[in-house]
């Protein structure tokens, strides 16, 4: 399986797409079923927003890590620079509070940078997996017209033929029996 999915990736990214599909289906199935608009509401505001995440690329999750952190960092400037302002503008008794105030702001502008910054380095988008299939089909041309017979030659995973039914069926064969 593994195998499979590196040689031709095409069918991996097929996969996710018929996975997206079944789940949109899901979900259109769920809106028809609702019956008034209380549970719309809830399945507009509480279930969507999820599936929407648990959906999203690798690359528009960093999209939307670094928007959060751009918009937090942003409050905290703005904070910040309006508390300051305020302080300038204020009496002697009010200008401890507006410092604190703006100290709250650079908090939140750092916190907002961490996201930004872990955004920008530590999320990994992930990485193309190469088409290699012609590689695969080049090597299995090569192992059939090799000189060694095909009974001492092992099995290769692209050559597995999977029998169906469970996995545990006919372990219980290689069990010494007591009886």
């Amino acid at each position: 399986m593994v195998r499979l999915s590196l040689e031709s990736p095409d069918s991996v990214t097929a996969s996710a797409v018929t996975a997206r599909e079944d789940i949109g289906r899901a979900v259109a199935a769920k809106i028809r079923d609702v019956h008034d608009a209380r549970e719309l509401k809830k399945v507009a505001e509480d279930v969507l927003p999820q599936i929407e995440k648990f959906l999203e690329s690798p690359e528009e999750k960093r999209l939307r890590r670094m928007r959060v952190g751009t918009i937090i960092s942003t409050i905290g400037l703005g904070a910040t620079m309006g508390m300051l302002i305020m302080s300038y503008a204020a009496v002697a008794a009010d200008k401890e509070g507006f410092m604190l105030a703006s100290g709250l702001g650079v908090v939140t502008f750092f916190i907002g940078l961490g996201f930004l910054l872990n955004a920008l380095f530590f999320t990994r988008v992930s990485k193309d997996v190469s088409d290699r299939s012609a590689d695969a089909q080049a090597q299995n041309i090569l192992d059939s017209k090799s000189s060694v017979p095909s009974q001492l030659r092992g099995q290769t995973t692209s050559n597995l033929v999977q029998p169906p039914g469970s996995v545990t069926e006919n372990t219980t064969l290689h069990l010494k029996s007591d009886r």
